[in-house]
């Protein structure tokens, strides 16, 4: 890349960043793990639950014409359970997170996936339960996970930050066009790219950190091992195979997950000895 491509590139994106940057807020507290970090909300909370809430519906609707909707009553007990043991924790990092209109289903698939949508709206995926042969604190340690990110409302700020890095994108290949006589649309292309490596992709790393780290506060306080996070994604690494290098996926690598897992789990330990500890 031209040096002064890449420099016009480098001063749109820290202009992006610091306008971003000034309007933060506080989602979740901190909690025994610390997620403390201040978030950019640039998409109304309201927008967000009422489109999760409308794709939630359309994928039920789905699932239910392809009679791969909670087909195992049994399943569907044992994760509703688990859920409801890990969202009546969520009062500690959000006061209005247990009030949430939580729902909890069960889809027939071979994918390994779990996901909770913005407002509580979780699927668990059969895929998942029976290739890991998940136990219920391994199961916990993935709800809870999953759950964490609805409550740093993660999905919400992707949208934000996706919005800000492609109005960076098109003014920047505009910019470009005019000033070396490039098509802007691959000033644009070049631009985009450039911001999904050097932006958006350390933040998806980052959400997934606070995500993991709150995941195994919940779990611990739902009584659940959150030492089991560890042997959950011992287990993912085992059948993922090959995987990107770190700094080129929107995921942590297996093994600095399971380190600062291992790290994190040790510090909430007490919390799940105390939740276990009868009456």
């Amino acid at each position: 890349m031209n040096f002064r491509v890449f420099k016009v590139c480098s001063v749109l994106f820290v202009a992006v960043v610091f306008v971003v940057g000034c309007a933060t807020v506080h989602t979740t507290s901190g909690g025994a793990v610390g997620v403390e970090r201040q978030q950019t909300m640039l998409v109304s909370a309201s927008d967000v639950n009422r489109s999760a809430d409308k794709a939630y519906r359309e994928t039920i609707r789905v699932a239910q014409t392809k009679n791969s909707l909670n087909r195992d009553p049994a399943e569907l007990a044992r994760v509703r359970a688990i859920a409801g043991r890990l969202t009546q924790a969520t009062g500690v990092f959000r006061s209005d997170a247990p009030s949430w209109q939580w729902e909890v289903n069960v889809l027939s698939s071979k994918e390994l996936n779990a996901w909770c949508m913005p407002g509580g709206k979780i699927a668990v995926y059969t895929g998942l339960i029976e290739q890991l042969h998940v136990t219920d604190d391994e199961l916990a340690a993935v709800m809870g996970h999953e759950i964490a990110h609805a409550l740093r409302e993660h999905g919400r700020e992707k949208a934000g930050q996706a919005a800000g890095v492609g109005l960076a994108a098109a003014l920047g290949g505009a910019l470009l066009g005019a000033q070396y006589g490039v098509d802007p649309s691959l000033g644009q292309n070049m631009i985009g790219a450039f911001g999904d490596l050097a932006f958006m992709r350390p933040n998806s790393r980052g959400m997934e950190q606070e995500a993991d780290r709150i995941g195994v506060e919940l779990a611990a306080r739902a009584g659940y091992d959150p030492h089991a996070a560890i042997t959950l994604w011992e287990k993912m690494s085992r059948v993922s195979g090959g995987q990107p290098p770190q700094w080129l996926s929107t995921h942590p690598s297996h093994q600095s997950r399971i380190a600062d897992l291992r790290n994190y789990a040790d510090r909430v330990q007490s919390l799940y000895l105390a939740a276990k500890k009868p009456g």
